[in-house]
């Protein structure tokens, strides 16, 4: 990278920070520094949210027809894709997620998101005229709120992060990216890319930090929205924070979904599908299925072929494109992990693979996928997010207890139904309050509105709801003709 490690992205150029403090980004496989930045205080927010508000106020990216800011955010995806092969490699290197994954997660989700709403606004319907329900006409207008402050987490650090940046840039916001502080690096490379793009100064800054940078921003008075992806708890703060400043938020928050095999589902393969749907990124995803809810007639069946998929996934190093299972972020989200499975063994769930870690990895923060059998819903590990590689099967006698089952979490983000017959997963899926879905499988699509029930947040991304809320709604009266 061209610039130094006590460099921020602010005002379009990399300025030193006001900080002293240094974070050290950890390789999760090799235990080794693989980079420095600085770690942003209260007044580099300050500096960033100030450049921000310019950009806002004073560059005119606001008042651009959407078309010509359609064009910059193309040449901005252009940017992202060239430097896709290196953002995929630093994210793997960074959280250990496997690179099988890491190339669409990371290498290519910002550029297909940032295309994805630049094909979204050209069309977008800015103003429309409405019928009064008295005499004359109603003018209604979107605008662009203003200053988003988009708070992303390590574990789908370029994903999460677009989810946010590409609908405000459409929409004629500016926006402060405060990335974590484990995935820094990745955020400056699209720095880089957007600073190669021409993007007007200010419209795209970078503030990695901690709590008091989180803190600042999130309360910063030149911000007029907030967008967080992250932990429940960290969200009710937020949340408590934006309610009293009567600031727009969106919270994308934790998950404990389940995936519910009907009686009638191919077993092995609804099985095999499990793979992407709850183990994903080693089971650091928010969207993870990691109850897998099974008919009681057939829950041995169902939970041998888990635990058989859990033995054959391939553990090691994550820029092996066969390993299945990398290592998680960090030391102290292992020991997290190791946590909730002793708690599990402590209440008679049964262990049937897994548990440990990797006799023939002595280096990285390797976990073994682990299975539990005979959970039963209000244990532990059947109600708090894991944020690791470990599922628990639990029985359900018939479809009305599955809904039950699954509707008894705090959460509510997603799921998944598997069935020979789509029309009955479709039954039942409306019937599971939670905020996506899918039949036979499960993805995150950028046209399909994301967000969650409960506990899993407010608000929506993606799709043309996650565009709205980025606009701030105006009714122009006009006069009735005389």
């Amino acid at each position: 990278m061209s610039h130094g490690s006590s460099s921020l992205f602010i005002g379009g150029q990399w300025v030193t920070s006001h900080s002293a403090e240094v974070n050290t980004v950890i390789n999760a496989t090799t235990e080794e520094a693989m980079g420095r930045t600085p770690i942003a205080d209260a007044a580099d927010v300050d500096a960033a949210v100030a450049a921000a508000r310019r950009a806002f106020d004073g560059t005119g990216w606001s008042d651009l027809q959407p078309g010509e800011r359609a064009d910059a955010m193309e040449r901005f995806a252009d940017e992202m894709a060239k430097r896709s092969t290196l953002i995929a490699e630093t994210v793997t290197a960074e959280n250990g997620m496997p690179i099988s994954l890491s190339v669409g997660a990371n290498g290519f989700s910002g550029a297909g998101l940032l295309r994805y709403y630049a094909g979204l606004i050209r069309e977008f319907p800015l103003e429309e005229i409405r019928a009064g329900d008295l005499p004359g006409n109603i003018l209604v207008r979107r605008e662009p709120l203003g200053v988003v402050a988009a708070l992303v987490p390590w574990n789908y650090p370029q994903g999460l992060a677009m989810m946010k940046i590409a609908p405000a840039l459409a929409a004629g916001c500016t926006v402060v990216l405060k990335p974590a502080l484990e995935t820094a690096l990745d955020a400056n490379i699209m720095a880089e890319a957007a600073a190669a793009a021409g993007l007007p100064a200010g419209v795209f800054n970078v503030v990695p930090g901690g709590v008091e940078a989180g803190q600042a921003l999130v309360a910063h008075p030149g911000v007029d929205k907030v967008s967080f992806t992250g932990s429940t708890a960290t969200g009710r703060i937020i949340g408590e924070v934006t309610g009293r400043l009567l600031r727009p938020v969106t919270l994308e928050l934790g998950g404990k979904s389940a995936a519910v095999i009907l009686d009638d589902a191919d077993i092995p393969a609804a099985v095999a599908g499990l793979a992407d749907v709850s183990f994903p990124n080693n089971g650091q995803t928010c969207t993870a299925n990691t109850r897998v809810l099974a008919p009681a007639h057939r829950y041995e069946e169902v939970l041998d072929a888990v635990t058989d998929l859990a033995r054959s996934m391939t553990v090691g190093d994550p820029l092996d494109p066969a390993t299945a299972i990398g290592p998680v972020v960090s030391a102290r989200q292992r020991e997290r992990i190791e946590g909730y499975i002793a708690t599990g063994r402590g209440e008679g769930a049964r262990l049937t693979t897994g548990g440990g870690r990797p006799a023939h990895l002595d280096r990285g923060w390797f976990l073994e996928p682990t299975v539990f059998g005979d959970v039963r819903n209000d244990m532990v590990i059947a109600r708090e997010e894991i944020f690791g590689p470990v599922i628990a099967v639990i029985p359900f006698r018939d479809e009305n207890e599955a809904v039950a089952l699954a509707n008894d979490s705090d959460y509510g983000l997603a799921g998944s139904v598997w069935t020979g017959d789509t029309e009955r997963g479709l039954a039942l899926a409306r019937r599971i309050r939670t905020g996506t879905i899918g039949i036979n499988g499960y993805r995150v699509d950028n046209a399909a509105p994301f967000g969650g029930y409960k506990a899993s947040g407010l608000g929506r991304e993606n799709g043309p709801e996650g565009l709205m809320a980025f606009f701030q709604v105006k009714s122009v009266l006009l006069p009735t003709a005389t």
